[in-house]
């Protein structure tokens, strides 16, 4: 059978999954760029399936609404996505070595795959074959491959992961110094108790992926995710007017305004030097960098940690030497029972964290029978008001408050106290079916007559009055750790900390996980809201 017979049959359909009602038939040749490609400019590729192809009415992928936002005098654009295609497919049938075949270097590839390749890989030959499509990769990253005899085009193939073709459109870009990024896929609008799907496992793996390879990742499907549930269902549903994968021009450009705050939120890139005006008053997503976790099987319940550096540092990757306790106490739970989020944000106080939106964020994450294990007070002594952080509150756990302009966000606010902060946490956690748990804050590296010193005359004793009038549990963090340290010695508590006195070596980090894991063990047995959270050591 021709190719071009065997491209429209896999173009029928324009899946994003398999069970997706087909949209309307889609050009058997991608689109180039709209407008004229300057050989002297970098271009910007996108690589992609239908949810990023140009369409016909109603339908429209997000990468035909992305150009407005770009200043074309500066950057070309080449969307290549097409409709029905894998990252296996875009390869085999030879639409990656023609995008290649383009790029030079200081170009930008957009990588972006993972609806259609949760196909099947291969179809029962009993199906019909205006239906075949033998588009599916392997679950996973590995090196791991499967030998068949494609129903469609009737030849042989091995057919590998879809870590695996990921890798080799980085290497294949790289090799002809342009920059690739990978982004996470589109989602679906798919609703479940007023909250959106945030998409599948692919979007882990493409996260995976980039971190092994060292490169720049755009979480696309938790910035639409988030900017969705704000919009909330009736409005996001009038964007998908045939399906629930394929948007209309005005989802198409909703998604590309989040592509767009992806890219600028990118450090280092200086990807606002390509931008329009559109572009450019667009707010760039601020935790991109961050590589935050998300619930790797929705299923399972949830520990969600929130806090301050010593919850989480920086990317949670040990730069500097630096660990927060979050990190490694995700190795006292079996990841088949439980799932552990850590969303801490080094810098924050408990103030900061709310009005800079990460509760609101941390909230669309949560379900019944979660927990959320929390932790601040370390950045909550700073400066109420100035030009750097802004991020201290009154102290105490009273109702007093003081109405400022925020010198940094140049807003008008009302500060409350650490308590009324606390009390928030624990209310908005407790409406959203979750249990709160209130850990004091870790001790510094401070010693006074050869003993750490504690806050029991402030935000330790602030929280644990917190806990205790709002009904929840208090893991004494300050003063299990503290005594830990003083059984220690000065000498030994030295090698566990990598600054002069607040953050944590790895191995810091480990001791103190281990003292929050068994006393989330203790509370397991006498919480029954605790009992699926027990640490299995």
């Amino acid at each position: 059978m021709k190719i071009t017979t065997l491209l429209l049959f896999a173009l029928g359909a324009g899946l994003g999954l398999a069970q997706t009602p087909p949209p309307a038939p889609l050009s058997n040749e991608p689109p180039e760029n709209p407008g004229r490609i300057d050989p002297a400019l970098p271009t910007i590729f996108v690589a992609g399936d239908s949810t990023a192809a140009r369409a016909k009415a109603p339908q429209q992928g997000w990468a035909v609404a992305f150009a407005p936002y770009l200043d074309l005098t500066k950057v070309n654009l080449s969307n290549r996505a097409l409709g029905g295609r894998s990252s296996r497919t875009f390869i085999t049938q030879g639409w990656w070595e023609k995008l290649l075949a383009d790029v030079k270097a200081g170009d930008w590839v957009l990588i972006q795959f993972g609806h259609n390749d949760a196909s099947p890989v291969n179809e029962d030959p009993s199906t019909p074959r205006e239906k075949m499509r033998s588009r599916g990769s392997l679950p996973g990253l590995g090196e791991e491959t499967q030998d068949i005899v494609n129903v469609l085009t009737e030849k042989p193939e091995t057919v590998r992961t879809f870590g695996s073709y990921l890798r080799q459109m980085i290497r294949d870009v790289r090799a002809k110094g342009a920059t690739p990024i990978l982004l996470s896929p589109t989602i679906r609008c798919e609703w479940k108790d007023g909250k959106i799907e945030r998409g599948g496992p692919h979007r882990r793996w493409a996260r995976e992926v980039a971190q092994a390879e060292g490169v720049w990742f755009v979480d696309v499907s938790r910035l639409v995710a988030d900017a969705f549930q704000r919009l909330g269902e009736e409005k996001v549903r009038t964007f998908f007017p045939k399906d629930h994968t394929h948007t209309n021009e005005a989802g198409a450009d909703a998604v590309a305004q989040q592509v767009v705050a992806g890219l600028a939120g990118l450090k280092e890139a200086n990807f606002a030097r390509w931008l329009a005006p559109a572009g450019a008053a667009l707010k760039a997503d601020p935790i991109g960098w961050l590589n935050l976790p998300e619930p790797r099987d929705p299923k399972l319940p949830t520990l969600l940690l929130i806090g301050d550096s010593t919850v989480r540092n920086g990317r949670g990757d040990g730069a500097g030497g630096q660990w927060g306790w979050g990190e490694p106490l995700a190795a006292h739970f079996d990841p088949a029972q439980v799932n552990v989020v850590n969303r801490a944000i080094g810098g924050l106080s408990s103030r900061t964290f709310l009005t800079q939106g990460h509760w609101e964020r941390a909230l669309t994450l949560l379900k019944r029978g979660d927990v959320v294990l929390m932790q601040f007070g370390h950045n909550d002594n700073a400066p109420l008001n100035d030009t750097t952080r802004a991020r201290g509150t009154i102290r105490g756990t009273g109702e007093q408050t003081e109405a400022i302009d925020n010198l940094l966000t140049h807003e008008r606010e009302t500060v409350g106290t650490y308590g009324s902060y606390l009390r928030r946490y624990i209310r908005e956690a407790k409406a959203a079916g979750a249990t709160p748990v209130v850990c004091t804050l870790v001790p510094r590296k401070i010693w006074k007559d050869g003993k750490i010193v504690r806050a029991n005359d402030g935000y330790a004793a602030w929280a644990r009055e917190v806990a205790r009038q709002e009904g929840v549990p208090c893991i004494d963090l300050n003063e299990r750790v503290a005594a830990r340290y003083d059984t220690l010695g000065e000498k030994a508590v030295e090698a566990l900390f990598a600054d002069e006195h607040t953050h944590t070596s790895r191995a810091g980090a480990e001791l103190n996980a281990s003292i929050v894991a068994a006393e989330l063990a203790r509370l397991a047995g006498a919480e029954p809201a605790l009992a699926a959270f027990r640490p299995k050591n």
